[in-house]
């Protein structure tokens, strides 16, 4: 392997808290009710839009008729708060510095905004781990489309059996499939188990280093 593209939230650090305050804050301007991080934590995955569709439905709004408001008011407070409470899990610097070691090139690819998450890699991780880091944004389809796999690949001028996916959801181990990469599920994030079995994963670990073996 040459290169790992990781997914973000939920694999590289717990953002939990910084979503879930930022939607219920949302949720406050707008005069509806607040979500728990339980039900933050099953809404993530596919993207802010998503995020805040089932968010105003569980908070008072079923048919989704605030979601242009919700999303101006989100991303406005979401930007000011995205790396709020956020922390690596544990073991994942070292993993990281462990690859590096070893000359594997490092990306993130996540479906939160690209301005938010180059933001959090950088406040989080520095400038020296990760070789690129890119979210969601126009003219490439979300995960699971592959189109930002691809694009990331052909950045850092790797091939697809050169190249490790590796996520804590649903949607990773799907994007991992359509991208035709190796895929990697990681049981310390927003998903268990049963989840990333039933979508498909055959690769799974439960510690940060147990990913040095795949590559």
């Amino acid at each position: 392997m040459k290169a790992c593209i990781f997914d973000l939230d939920g694999t590289l650090t717990n953002t939990l808290e910084s979503m879930t305050y930022s939607v219920n804050q949302t949720l406050k301007e707008m005069g509806l009710s607040q979500i728990t991080k339980d039900q933050c934590r099953l809404f993530v995955g596919n993207g802010a839009r998503v995020l805040m569709e089932k968010s105003l439905r569980a908070a008072g709004d079923p048919e989704g008729l605030r979601i242009e408001e919700g999303m101006e008011i989100y991303g406005r407070i979401f930007d000011e708060n995205c790396t709020y409470h956020v922390t690596p899990y544990d073991g994942i610097v070292e993993m990281l510095e462990n690859l590096k070691k070893k000359n594997i090139r490092l990306a993130v690819l996540s479906n939160k905004p690209d301005q938010q998450t180059v933001k959090v890699v950088h406040e989080i991780f520095g400038d020296t781990l990760f070789d690129y880091a890119q979210g969601q944004k126009e003219g490439i389809r979300r995960k699971p489309e592959p189109d930002g796999v691809y694009a990331i690949m052909d950045n850092m001028h790797v091939k697809k059996e050169e190249c490790l996916y590796v996520g804590d959801s649903e949607v990773d181990i799907a994007t991992g499939r359509n991208a035709d990469l190796k895929t990697v599920g990681v049981l310390w994030g927003f998903r268990d188990r049963t989840t990333l079995e039933t979508a498909g994963a055959v690769n799974l670990i439960e510690k940060p280093e147990d990913l040095l073996q795949f590559v």
